[in-house]
């Protein structure tokens, strides 16, 4: 008994160590920030108290190898379903970065997202090999590494194709392949993205194992959907490159280039799709400021060998251009403003309009600059609000910033916002088009066939659908008009200025009353009610069909009496079965006759009196779809025009009422 006990413990000890890497076929983990967490540390890698994780602290070295640091979720995962397996499992990630230079400068090197079957790096070097091999290991295919790693200098003799690119790593850092950063929008425009911006940036990396196909995904915080597109779609094998068990995680480097680089959050899982993140919750990552005076001081010093005279008045010219400079892009950021996404620093902003510079017009919320992104190559217009109260301005800022979370191919996309005093500067996508306005009644009203306005109206009762029934919350345009409507540069319609008439009841605008909109699109029944719901967004949506149709305004005074209020007239004109000659003379015979009518038709029964007779905007994309049809309507049951002697109005249908082929609420 006392000869084999040794070697049954022995054998014991054994069985334990060989079966204690084996993890559940289901590992799942998600982090919203990193502290608390039990991450695997090593070398310079540490969580910051914000909870961010910081991999390296941003300094440099001459020499190799650098610095490195790495960061691994501690349990080793099982990715074969046994040592002889042929098939690697499929696994998803999702997880934000964010690189930072000093001085805003460029930097470097990257980092990687890393597969390994140790978290033993203490013989990796820093710089291009990014802190997970070095110069006589790089694709050894011992190493079984996989990394898709996120660079931003571009190294030639490791066959980088830039320095801003994405890359696919097998047991080293030369890619089998590669792409510039950048993602795809709704409408497949590709968008370059600045990794080392200095601003969050969302990745996601799926490898399905049974199709063995890698697919990895960026977009930036602006854009916080997944892309429907990705940047990389690469057909690759994993099971020889991984091991049955190895460890997920990240790894950094620097060396006489450097940055600090950031993981905000991170979310892996096995076999399914990585859990959502909570974008409100990303810790905040400190940024390396320029010490004040530096300037003032190399000035200083080249002064003093110059006589007194010339010494005083360089000085003083330092001093005031600097002094105006500093006044016209400085700015006070409360703490509060930093727990709102989209923010842009008001010096960007300034930049992007070189000083505000080019004026595109002014709304009814202030005026609208185009400009340049600087850092990404965007355009943009910049609108200038101002916002008079210091009570409203915060819930002021989270609802813009709420707004920016809208996604809809009909809306103008708000890239991002800033605050400066009672100033809010909203960065919203540019219309190379202009306004629908400037086409229907300026210079270029000739420019839009019948075939372009009926895919502008369906698409804006798109987009108001959306607002009014599709988003997490409610949302009533409250100023639906021509002027608001933006086309991009296929002239589809977009929707602008959504949500900015509801923000304003947040304070006072002096500019502004409780009542908001424009003459001729506003429902009768805010002057009673002045409560604006979805269905008086439906009448001015009403006053935009009868006006692409008509090619007039709603109200034109200068008219004889019978023909000064557009919808009146065309609601004439329908009782005596001559619909189509209110139609735009500009158009000729070159239109649709079935479409123009139903435009026509949709547009009086928009603007009915009663808000509870009115369509709602579900009905009315089914109608412009060819989803119901128009022929049961009575149109002698139609009421336009409001009664001052009743309280209330109730339009009494038929039973073969239009809206019987329909169901759903009104949406007021």
């Amino acid at each position: 008994m006392a000869i084999h006990l040794p070697w049954f413990l022995l054998f014991f000890l054994l069985s334990h160590v060989r079966t204690s890497p084996a993890t559940s076929l289901n590992s799942t983990f998600s982090f919203n920030g990193f502290q608390p967490s039990d991450l695997s540390l090593s070398g310079f890698a540490t969580v910051i108290s914000t909870g961010a994780l910081q991999l390296t602290n941003g300094q440099r070295t001459m020499n190799l190898p650098g610095i490195t640091g790495q960061a691994f979720y501690p349990a080793i995962l099982q990715f074969k379903k046994g040592p002889s397996a042929t098939t690697t499992r499929s696994f998803s990630t999702h997880f934000l970065f964010e690189i930072v230079s000093k001085d805003q400068k460029p930097g470097g090197h990257g980092f990687a997202f890393v597969l390994a079957p140790s978290t033993n790096f203490c013989s990796a070097s820093g710089g291009p090999f990014l802190g997970f091999v070095n110069q006589s290991n790089n694709v050894n295919p011992n190493n079984h590494i996989f990394a898709v790693e996120f660079d931003t200098v571009q190294q030639v003799d490791l066959e980088d194709r830039d320095g801003n690119h994405v890359g696919i790593d097998v047991n080293g850092v030369i890619s089998n392949t590669s792409e510039s950063a950048a993602y795809y929008t709704e409408l497949n425009k590709k968008e370059t993205v600045l990794l080392d911006s200095q601003t969050p940036i969302q990745a996601w990396i799926e490898y399905d194992g049974k199709g063995k196909q890698l697919n990895v995904t960026i977009a930036p915080l602006s854009h916080p959907l997944k892309p429907t597109r990705s940047l990389i779609s690469y057909s690759i094998d994993l099971s020889p490159i991984l091991l049955e068990h190895m460890y997920v995680g990240f790894s950094s480097g620097t060396q006489k280039l450097f940055s600090k680089h950031y993981i905000l959050a991170w979310s892996f899982t096995m076999e399914g799709k990585a859990q959502e993140l909570d974008l409100s919750r990303l810790p905040s990552v400190p940024r390396d400021r320029t010490p004040l005076g530096k300037s003032l001081k190399l000035y200083l010093y080249l002064s003093v060998a110059l006589v007194i005279i010339l010494f005083l008045i360089i000085t003083i010219s330092i001093c005031y251009w600097t002094h105006k400079k500093s006044k016209l892009t400085s700015e006070k950021v409360e703490e509060w403003e930093m727990d709102y996404p989209h923010r842009f620093p008001y010096r960007e902003l300034y930049r992007a309009t070189k000083g505000f510079k080019e004026e595109l017009g002014k709304g009814g919320f202030g005026s609208v600059y185009k400009g340049v992104l600087p850092r990404s190559g965007m355009e943009v217009a910049v609108k200038k609000v101002s916002h008079s109260s210091k009570q409203g301005i915060r819930e002021f800022v989270a609802e813009v910033s709420s707004l920016g979370r809208m996604r809809h191919r009909n809306l103008v996309q708000l890239q991002g916002w800033c605050r400066r005093g009672e100033e809010l500067l909203l960065a919203y996508e540019f219309m190379p088009k202009g306004s629908l306005d400037s086409h229907l009644f300026g210079i270029r009203r000739k420019s839009l066939s019948w075939e372009q306005r009926f895919k502008i109206v369906k698409g804006i009762a798109s987009g108001l659908l959306y607002l009014h029934e599709e988003w997490e919350q409610v949302v009533v345009h409250r100023d639906v008009k021509a002027s608001n409507v933006l086309l991009d540069g296929d002239l589809n319609g977009r929707l602008g200025d959504f949500g900015l008439s509801r923000l304003y009841e947040h304070g006072t605008n002096p500019k502004t009353t409780k009542i908001v909109g424009s003459f001729g699109y506003m429902a009768p029944e805010l002057s009673r009610t002045c409560k604006f719901t979805t269905s008086s967004d439906v009448y001015s949506y009403g006053a935009l069909l009868l006006e692409m149709a008509c090619g007039r305004r709603p109200i034109e005074p200068e008219r004889p009496c019978d023909e000064m209020i557009l919808v009146e007239l065309v609601h004439s004109l329908w009782k005596g079965g001559r619909i189509l000659d209110a139609m735009d003379n500009k158009l000729g015979n070159s239109y649709v006759v079935e479409e123009a009518e139903l435009v026509l038709k949709l547009g009086v029964l928009c603007s009915q009196a009663a808000p509870e007779s009115r369509p709602n905007m579900r009905q009315l994309t089914q109608f412009l779809n060819g989803g119901a049809s128009l022929q049961d309507l009575e149109c002698h049951n139609i009421v336009i025009q409001d009664d001052p002697g009743m309280d209330q109005l109730i339009l009494q249908y038929s039973s073969s009422a239009i809206l019987s082929s329909t169901s759903g609420n009104s949406g007021s």
